[in-house]
């Protein structure tokens, strides 16, 4: 832990997990370039750098691994994990995606969403509370995404907690390596009925996709090229999406007179969610490798070096942000860290923004305060996902 002459981040450590903004801030102001000795790798803090870093693909890879863990074991990425690739084979994994989830599609979902927020909030109405994650947070991503990539219903709470369980780190320490390369292996079932039976989905886009490949040959995917996809977007869209919602329910209240703002002023809803964002990330750290040597700070990054981006702390950043550590539902947001920057930009920003928008309205419509029980709230601790597991809320 931090003393007054030594910084020490570790982002596998839970204490600092459970709240890293303190040496955050010291590493902000002392240590703008950080080096963890026991990992072996460099960090970046500041929000300018993380920027900067995010828009250079060609000098801080993703081809390597999205995880620390994934470049310290030298796992290998898994085909079709796009997130984990650098242009051109990003670019054109990612076009095939823009094919699949379209914006009209995103949009398209706002009925759905809404009668998923009924589904799980009307049996709560006149009641003494529930888990916020539980009970709702962690089943309407789950639904939502389920419903977008072609997943039965049946089998969609097993798929969401096989993933928690999969990211959950059990010791606080690096893993050995990461489980990403069975990322698609338990949609194997599923890509095998959508072949035989074709429909309105991510899973039968994917099945017809074509594309120009890196050899410059025009192909269909793979089999585990779609898995990965599926796999890649399934835990994309659960994990950060119920964290999110966390996140809103625990900010809100602990800041009741935001709380009342939005609910005397519902217009404030999407700003709201804009700025929880922006002070709470749910993933709010990303890796990259060094694909060349760079001087910064006076410090040379050795190339092949693993970098970590701390987006969470960026967007602290008093030199981006005023009164950074001050959530306000009013605050005018030019621009914000939490969905990356440059070709790696979040896919699923707009779908994360509307079940976000949406589950805010019609929880606030329902339950316009809320107190949590802190003695029942569990944070779920991961190499990249920071938000809870539990949260109970009394009414």
């Amino acid at each position: 832990m931090s003393t007054a002459t030594e910084i020490y981040y570790d982002p596998y450590d839970f204490e600092i997990d459970s709240d890293p903004y303190p040496v955050w801030k010291r590493m902000r102001d002392e240590a703008p370039l950080y080096y963890n000795e026991r990992y072996d790798f460099y960090a970046l803090s500041r929000f300018s750098d993380v920027e900067a870093a995010s828009t250079s693909w060609q000098t801080y890879s993703s081809a390597k691994g999205i995880l620390l863990e994934m470049l310290k074991s030298g796992q290998k990425v898994p085909p079709g994990l796009f997130i984990a690739e650098d242009p051109p084979e990003h670019d054109a994994h990612r076009l095939i995606l823009s094919r699949a989830v379209t914006p009209r599609r995103v949009l398209a979902l706002e009925p759905r969403i809404r009668e998923l927020c009924a589904e799980y909030l009307d049996r709560h109405v006149g009641g003494g509370g529930f888990d916020l994650i539980a009970d709702f947070g962690a089943h309407l991503p789950m639904r939502v995404i389920g419903a977008l990539v072609g997943i039965p219903e049946e089998s969609q709470i097993d798929l969401r907690d096989n993933i928690e369980e999969s990211a959950r780190l059990k010791a606080a320490e690096m893993p050995g390596e990461s489980k990403i390369n069975t990322i698609g292996t338990p949609y194997a079932p599923f890509l095998a009925y959508r072949r035989e039976h074709p429909a309105d989905d991510f899973l039968s886009t994917l099945i017809a996709a074509r594309f120009t490949d890196h050899d410059g040959v025009e192909r269909g995917l793979t089999d585990e090229e779609i898995l990965n996809y599926v796999g890649m977007l399934y835990a994309a869209g659960n994990e950060t999406t119920a964290r999110l919602i966390g996140w809103m329910g625990k900010l809100l209240a602990d800041h009741p007179d935001q709380r009342a703002a939005v609910v005397a002023d519902p217009s404030l809803v999407p700003s709201a969610v804009e700025e929880t964002l922006r002070y709470e990330v749910p993933s709010p750290i990303q890796v990259r490798s060094m694909a060349a040597p760079v001087e910064l700070y006076g410090r040379t990054v050795p190339q092949d070096a693993a970098l970590v981006l701390l987006t969470g702390s960026a967007n602290r950043d008093e030199r981006a942000f005023d009164a950074p550590d001050t959530f306000d539902v009013r605050r005018k947001i030019d621009r914000h860290m939490t969905f990356g920057y440059g070709v790696h930009y979040c896919f699923g920003a707009a779908l994360a923004r509307l079940e976000g928008r949406i589950a805010l309205e019609e929880l606030l419509k329902r339950f316009p305060s809320w107190d949590v029980d802190l003695s029942g709230a569990e944070l779920i601790h991961t190499s990249t996902l920071r938000g809870y597991h539990k949260l109970p809320i009394v009414l």
